[in-house]
């Protein structure tokens, strides 16, 4: 974890540069995510420099972002005008807010990097009301093209923190099998194919 956490310390200056790219798919994904957060209140996790939360704050009530990474918390603070916006350094496992404090739990790309994601998937699920909707956006890596595997190993190269390697399908899988029933999935393009997942709590 510390490992994961000192690459993106010392990659916070560059995040927003090397996104930029992806500019179009993220425009098409807070168009999706708006009307969900839409007066709820949100707990955004591994946040970044908090591109998601300061496109759809607007339409919240409340947002909460965090991340682990005490860089990128420092880089998302920059330009936020927004009192319905508060960032923090927090670690997605061990979240000091209470059981089922949120609407909406929002976790882009991040689950493919941490070493358990299962263990989010239930730190999540506590924060989370009943009624509640997880929005789990994730670059499914092994659906990647040639291009996309090349840059990909370049990126292990230098040190990104890339734990779980799915197929669309598989993701999907395996939030069920974490007990979540998707109730929205779209695969959208992007330098690597982004599965977009809102996903509800399954009954037991």
């Amino acid at each position: 974890m510390r490992e994961r956490k000192d690459f993106w310390d010392r990659n916070a200056g560059l995040y927003d540069r090397f996104m930029r790219k992806d500019g179009a798919t993220y425009e098409t994904m807070y168009e999706m995510i708006q009307p969900v957060v839409r007066h709820k209140t949100v707990l955004e996790l591994a946040t970044g420099t908090g591109l998601i939360a300061k496109h759809i704050v607007n339409a919240a009530a409340l947002v909460e972002a965090t991340d682990a990474s005490a860089e990128m918390i420092a880089e998302a603070k920059r330009d936020n005008h927004s009192a319905k916006l508060h960032f923090s350094v927090q670690d997605m496992f061990r979240l000091p807010y209470a059981n089922q404090s949120f609407d909406v739990v929002i976790v882009s790309n991040a689950l493919h990097i941490v070493p358990q994601p299962e263990k989010a998937l239930q730190e999540i699920k506590r924060v989370l009301k009943e009624d509640g909707v997880l929005i789990a956006p994730t670059f499914t890596h092994a659906g990647n093209s040639f291009s996309g595997k090349v840059k990909a190993f370049f990126m292990r190269l230098a040190g990104f923190p890339l734990h779980s390697r799915w197929t669309s399908e598989a993701y999907l899988k395996f939030l069920g099998q974490n007990g979540w029933t998707v109730r929205k999935s779209v695969v959208l393009k992007a330098s690597f194919p982004l599965t977009y997942a809102e996903c509800e709590k399954t009954e037991a």
